[in-house]
């Protein structure tokens, strides 16, 4: 019955995506851009996988349907420090990463359940779909990468898929240098490929726009992650998806999940703690009635992950696997992390920086309390954990996201979650400024509007020693309605500014200068706001 539901949600599907190819169908293309790459995050790209006998492809990451079961047989895998690679523990069948419409299927919409049409696992959908409105053609200026994340984000195999993918963007746009748009982890494989392959990426890149990218770590979510799982889904759908306690098996063994940890050798503003409620016991190993709170800082926590998880294992066609925190792999992700400090944009490229913020963002963990104190460190992943907070995106806290250690040309906070800032209006207003797709000089992204100079008048007058200047400018500015000085019951915003200076000048003179100006912000009328600037200086050479 389970075969015969799937195959009917497979049909359904493939039938919604011909209507959707239909309705996709572009009325503008804009000739004059250049190609863009999507680069996914971890669990950003659909992985099929095939058996080696008979070449059957199964889709299972990310499915409904057998989701669970399928997910320990075909993902769950070992970590070979011989090679850096992951291997998946079915020996019978290898993992790909479907190449459907130019890389774009991938990493488009995840969800395989088209009937329920969930958007909980929605990736690059909307960003595709605003980008075909702005005249990017798939195949042709539109592009995807998807890879199988559990590798490091310095696994040669996945650097090897890029090269040729960069190589083949850049033919297939007639010879134009590629923008690369990465989301969250992608800025680190992004990252690494730069360093290891620089005069590739010096070839065929002309920008590089980072997106919520964990350039120093998401230390909250990944100690959450290692101790305890985590889903990609929530409420009832997790029923249907993968469970918490099948994800931590297998990030158990992803070098990409241990590149994410803090990094160590950063300066951190607020350090991350892993923070455990203790009981205490006497010298015969009694417990006893004192508690205390003992505080990890991250490389002090890893012999609390050892232990933790020294005793995980899990079952496997009847064979019981150990699964502990993996030393192979934390030394592994240790070199990863030098070679991305040491990481450099070519002179020649545009690097840009777009983090999260206004997002509790779980940074600090703690488990037990001062009533339920720990008493074995074995209990840690069957307990809830708890979460100190600083602002961020909800997983990548802002100061990682910041730090790329880049020569950027810009870094922009927008408000929005980890994954919801992939469709998210200022988001696409910046990209579209970047990318010359607007063809507006005037837009302002940081702030988010456009500034229309619509008067300038400049005066210049000299008499009896003194220097008078007059200004007069104006503006219209274009943007949202909620700005402060909106809010003011119809009146303008009036603002003046004084400035005397008294400075040394030539034959023993000084330089006196004062200056006045006002500021008038006029109530916004129909989505635009504006501002006139009169400013008055007097100059005075004095003995």
């Amino acid at each position: 019955m389970a075969v015969l539901l799937e195959d009917i949600v497979k049909s359904v599907e493939h039938l919604l995506n011909l209507i959707g190819k239909k309705s996709q169908e572009q009325s503008y293309v804009d000739p004059t851009l250049d190609p863009v790459l999507l680069v996914p995050g971890i669990a950003g790209s659909i992985l099929n996988s095939v058996d080696d006998k008979t070449g059957k492809k199964e889709r299972v990451w990310v499915r409904i349907l057998g989701a669970d079961h399928e997910f320990r047989n075909k993902l769950w895998s070992r970590f070979d420090p011989a090679t850096g690679s992951t291997v998946t523990l079915n020996a019978d069948s290898h993992i790909e990463v479907p190449e459907d419409r130019y890389g774009l299927y991938a990493i488009d919409t995840l969800d395989p359940d088209m009937v329920l049409g969930g958007d909980c696992v929605y990736y690059f959908h909307d960003m595709i779909v605003e980008f075909l409105k702005w005249g990017y053609k798939e195949g042709t200026t539109l592009f995807g990468f998807g890879y199988d994340f559990r590798q490091s984000n310095r696994f040669e195999g996945t650097l090897e898929r890029l090269a040729a993918k960069l190589e083949s963007v850049y033919t297939a746009s007639g010879g134009r240098k590629i923008n690369i748009i990465s989301h969250s982890m992608g800025g680190l494989l992004i990252k690494c490929f730069m360093s290891l392959h620089s005069e590739i990426f010096e070839k065929y890149v002309k920008s590089w726009i980072a997106i919520a990218a964990p350039f120093r770590g998401a230390p909250g979510y990944i100690t959450s992650a290692f101790l305890n799982g985590t889903s990609f889904v929530q409420g009832w759908e997790q029923n249907f998806f993968i469970s918490k306690w099948s994800m931590q098996q297998l990030l158990i063994e992803c070098p990409s999940i241990y590149e994410l940890m803090a990094c160590l050798d950063f300066k951190w503003e607020h350090v991350p703690l892993l923070e455990i409620w203790k009981q205490k016991c006497d010298s015969n190993g009694n417990a006893t009635d004192a508690v205390m709170l003992e505080s990890y800082p991250p490389a002090e926590a890893i012999p609390i992950f050892m232990e933790a998880l020294s005793a995980n294992k899990v079952s496997y066609e009847g064979d019981d696997i150990s699964m502990p925190f993996n030393t192979d792999i934390l030394e592994w992700a240790n070199e990863t992390r030098k070679l991305l400090s040491s990481a450099e944009v070519p002179d020649q490229i545009k690097f840009y920086n777009i983090y999260g913020t206004n997002n509790n963002t779980p940074h600090s963990v703690c488990y037990g309390s001062a009533k339920t104190p720990v008493s074995d460190l074995h209990q840690l992943p069957n307990l809830v954990a708890k979460y100190i907070y600083v602002d961020g995106d909800g997983t990548v806290p802002t100061e990682s996201s910041k730090a790329d250690g880049l020569r950027a040309v810009a870094r922009v906070g927008v408000p929005g979650d980890h994954r919801g800032i992939l469709c998210d209006r200022h988001v696409f207003r910046i990209l579209k400024h970047w990318l010359k797709a607007d063809h507006d000089p005037l837009y302002n992204p940081i702030n988010d509007y456009v500034i229309i100079p619509t008067a300038f008048d400049i005066e210049s007058l000299k008499t009896e020693g003194l220097q008078v200047t007059r200004l007069k400018e104006e503006w219209e500015i274009i943007g949202e309605e909620n700005r402060d000085c909106n809010k003011r019951d119809g009146k303008p915003f009036v603002s003046e500014i004084d400035i005397i200076s008294c400075v040394g000048g030539d034959n023993n003179k000084s330089l006196k200068e004062e200056a006045h100006a006002s500021i008038v912000i006029q109530p916004q009328n129909n989505g635009k706001t504006h501002v006139e600037l009169n400013a008055v200086s007097i100059s005075a050479a004095t003995a």
